[in-house]
């Protein structure tokens, strides 16, 4: 189901929970939205639509990739940007890094570990500071 984007900065900044295999709603209503939302959105956090679950989606091009209670494991390289949200009117500056090391449950909440570069780890970073409440 398409849900409506949460922009309560109070709700945005609190704590996701941990995500179990009860909650395959919430990742289909993350898949939903993010389709519904492609022309202008690259990933999303559970927060963003209602729930407060440790789940992602990013999209990477070709295909979209949900992390279940994703954990940075190693980082390098940081540096400055500037990105926007859904959530949020206009942009910010964030630091970030340009490669990370990701442990993750995977759609089937099999675990999996995976680098990541590039936009990509830039993403899944911007997601990730959501499910701990930090907002850009």
């Amino acid at each position: 189901m398409i849900k409506p984007i949460v922009k309560d900065t109070f709700f945005l900044s609190q704590k996701s929970e941990p995500s179990t295999e009860k909650d395959a709603e919430v990742i289909k209503d993350l898949q939903d939205t993010l389709a519904a939302h492609r022309e202008g959105c690259v990933g999303m956090a559970a927060n963003m639509i209602g729930y407060k679950k440790r789940t992602i989606i990013v999209s990477m091009g070709f295909m979209d990739l949900i992390m279940n209670n994703p954990v940075i494991l190693s980082k390098t390289d940081s540096y400055e940007v500037e990105e926007g949200c859904l959530s949020l009117l206009g942009t910010r500056k964030t630091m970030r890094y340009k490669e990370i090391e990701v442990e993750y449950e995977d759609i089937n909440f099999k675990k999996q570990r995976q680098k990541f570069s590039g936009f990509t780890a830039q993403i899944i970073q911007h997601e990730m500071d959501h499910l701990e409440g930090v907002i850009i």
